[in-house]
């Protein structure tokens, strides 16, 4: 918990009543001070009461206050001793270029470190033991995770596993409506709230099959269907909403799904690998050869 509290309480912000909100809200814009400040000082900050911190304390697992403020200032000394300051915060309207890359690209890197901190190897090893054995494996998602189920059925399918991506919301509940015991169903979504990803999985949970949710919020609609959830730990921005670190975050790990089925069932994958290569092979442009000239 301790690594990982702002990622936590960042993604259960929006699920937060709006007292102990104001008090997420507090924290995240300036855990430094907050680490700093008495129980009595936080909550006259935040208009709240100390027994409204009390509840936002053991909303994010932790006992209670003090284990906050150590938590917090944890979290902050092991940035201290990170390379360098952290380009923090939102993109703002003036920012240059440079501060702009800048802000992209440490989001990215550490979409990408905080998921893979945040992701459970036990939830991960349960959801790879039910690819291996699965009938068929559907995948749901809209918008940018669309793309990233797309992304995962492609790769299933690389290596025998029929899987299927249906981004279009009728389709997946047409989808939903047809599997079963032995089947999985997978759905992405950052928030855990969009309603269409979310009917799907529970269509396909009420046929018996098995569910999976990858999504930032473990306490959202889609994790309290899910069978199993597989977490992500992105951050989202006024500028950023569906950005490229959330879709790195699920693609991280959409890849280690991926690879751990691989790995489990090595013979068959690597033989479907060298297949479908070959397959493709003559696709591309051979060495001494112009695409231009046809």
């Amino acid at each position: 918990m301790t690594d990982q509290l702002t990622d936590t309480l960042r993604s259960q912000l929006a699920d937060l009543q709006p007292a102990m909100r104001r008090v997420g809200d507090y924290v995240l814009a300036d855990p430094a001070r907050a680490s700093t400040l008495t129980i009595t000082d936080l909550a006259a900050a935040c208009d709240t009461s100390e027994a409204t911190v009390v509840r936002f304390c053991r909303r994010l697992g932790l006992r209670g206050y003090p284990q906050l403020r150590m938590a917090l200032a944890t979290e902050l000394g092991s940035r201290e001793h990170s390379d360098g300051p952290s380009p923090t915060g939102d993109i703002a309207p003036g920012d240059d270029l440079a501060s702009v890359i800048e802000k992209i690209a440490f989001a990215d890197a550490r979409a990408v470190e905080d998921t893979a901190r945040s992701l459970s190897v036990a939830e991960l090893e349960a959801v790879v033991d039910t690819l291996v054995t699965a009938h068929r494996v559907d995948l749901y998602g809209v918008g940018a995770s669309g793309f990233v189920a797309a992304d995962l059925q492609q790769k299933l399918h690389r290596i025998g596993r029929m899987a299927f991506a249906f981004p279009d919301a009728h389709m997946a509940l047409v989808s939903a409506a047809l599997v079963g015991p032995g089947d999985v169903a997978i759905a992405i979504s950052h928030t855990g709230t969009t309603i269409d990803t979310l009917d799907a999985l529970r269509i396909a949970s009420e046929r018996g099959a098995t569910t999976v949710a990858i999504t930032n919020n473990p306490r959202s609609p889609l994790a309290r269907v899910a069978d199993h959830v597989l977490r992500t730990a992105a951050r989202e921005t006024t500028f950023r909403s569906g950005a490229t670190a959330s879709r790195l975050a699920q693609l991280t790990v959409v890849d280690c799904v991926f690879v751990a089925v691989a790995q489990r069932t090595y013979d068959r994958s690597q033989a479907a690998l060298e297949a479908t290569l070959a397959a493709v092979a003559d696709r591309r442009v051979r060495p001494g050869r112009r695409g231009s000239e046809d």
